[in-house]
């Protein structure tokens, strides 16, 4: 699609690929940590701690199991 205001040509493409491809990839690893993180995330920060409180999965529990997600 080309629009024309005086003497520039500006040229859009219809799909914004890259930015649904970054989208995407937030999306999957999103999913992956929310789904299967057991302290790991955390233990980055925490230590070993971290696996005996595992904040993010007691924050998003519920949510883990309406997706499906086994964890006890």
């Amino acid at each position: 699609m080309s629009l024309h205001y005086g003497q520039k040509v500006i040229e859009k493409d219809g799909f914004p690929t890259f930015a649904i491809a970054i989208l995407a990839i937030i999306a999957i690893v999103s999913i992956h940590i929310v789904g299967y993180d057991q302290g790991q995330l955390f233990s980055l920060v925490q230590g070993n701690e971290a696996y005996d409180t595992m904040w993010l999965h007691e924050l998003t529990h519920d949510m883990r199991h309406a997706a499906g997600f086994p964890c006890h």
